[in-house]
């Protein structure tokens, strides 16, 4: 099979088109608003944990304009999606209703990725193709690749129509960039380049893998850099601009619809809180370096460029971040009132029922 030439390095402003000049303005105000929405359920498990209500969250905070651009990219709730433990924002602009995120938290009976069983921020949700994950990093990354190979094989079995929106017809997977050293990572990557599969990686690269840097975590300086070995497309984007990711994965999507192969995506952004609820983050860099990434928000920029344009004025700011906090108090409020799943819950749906035995 011919492998077809690929640019290894293109950047938003390289591209021909801006997809993100043709959002409209009611599109533009619902990805601020669930950027917003992201980051106000994040602050409340940082402060329900800090009140010992909850044993563990990991955050998104600073990493909300990639994950929502990817949502808005995509044939949302259809085509398949393999999340890491840090896509909240990404799995909430999907459908994940924020009831059963903070039922997650709690692990409280009917949260709908495992009925409260699995640890918080292991999305799954069959009705909207979000695919379980693992808690051991990069798995996801084969799923995401298994699952674009059987789009690809469907297609050309014509067991499926390419231009059908109602059927899958990419796979997106996440991860940081302390995943990439896995081998799960180097060997979905390869997979999707031997069979040009529809198929977009995106790498949210927020500096730090848990306590260790990018530098002494790989010896390259972009993890898109990796992409000419496999023979895929790697583009590297600002990860804190919202609109400059929805351009390249927006781009990726309608390639691999196409039918053109894939794309691994580098969005360059930071992570804002520790590693987790369990992390000191002061042991491993300075208060200055966090205040510094904390003026390149990635809200903050969105807020800004949409004020700019007449979008949002400040009392409309005030309005949707009211509107928000009072979702997020309710919300809050019936997911500690909700049960605990009973004791026997443990076993079903976990183990089938014993059928004719003793």
């Amino acid at each position: 099979m011919a492998k077809k030439k690929t640019k290894n390095h293109i950047t938003s402003e390289a591209l021909a088109v801006s997809p993100s000049e043709t959002l409209s303005t009611e599109t533009l105000l619902a990805m601020y608003r669930d950027m917003l929405m992201s980051r106000r359920i994040d602050e409340r498990a940082w402060i329900i944990h800090r009140q010992g209500k909850i044993a563990f969250h990991v955050s998104a905070i600073g990493q909300e304009a990639c994950q929502v651009a990817a949502a808005y990219a995509i044939n949302t709730g259809i085509d398949y999606v393999c999340p890491y433990y840090r896509d909240l924002a990404l799995a909430l602009t999907i459908g994940v209703p924020p009831l059963d995120f903070f039922k997650s938290l709690y692990g409280k009976a009917g949260e709908i990725s495992s009925q409260g069983r699995q640890m918080p921020s292991h999305f799954s949700v069959k009705k909207l193709n979000i695919v379980s994950g693992s808690s051991v990093v990069a798995t996801q990354v084969t799923h995401a690749a298994g699952l674009a190979f059987a789009i690809k094989y469907r297609i050309e079995q014509g067991l499926q129509d390419p231009d059908d929106e109602n059927q899958p017809r990419l796979a997106l997977t996440c991860l940081g960039e302390g995943s990439t050293s896995q081998g799960d990572w180097h060997e979905a990557l390869n997979w999707a380049g031997v069979h040009q599969l529809p198929f977009i990686c995106m790498v949210q690269n927020n500096q730090y893998a848990i306590s260790e840097s990018v530098e002494k975590q790989m010896a390259v300086q972009n993890v898109a850099d990796r992409a000419a070995a496999y023979g895929i497309e790697g583009v590297i984007v600002d990860g804190n601009d919202i609109l400059a990711c929805y351009d390249v994965l927006y781009m990726a999507a309608q390639k691999a619809y196409r039918g053109e192969g894939a794309t691994l995506i580098e969005a360059k952004t930071y992570r804002m809180t520790p590693h987790s609820s369990d992390d000191d983050d002061r042991s491993y860099r300075t208060a200055d370096e966090v205040e510094a990434w904390k003026e390149k928000d990635p809200i903050k920029r969105f807020q800004e460029v949409l004020l700019e344009r007449g979008v949002l004025t400040d009392k409309l700011i005030e309005e949707i971040n009211a509107e928000i906090m009072q979702e997020v108090d309710k919300t809050l409020k019936t997911a500690e009132a909700a049960p605990l799943p009973p004791p026997e819950a443990a076993v079903a749906p976990v183990y089938a029922p014993v059928i004719g035995g003793n």
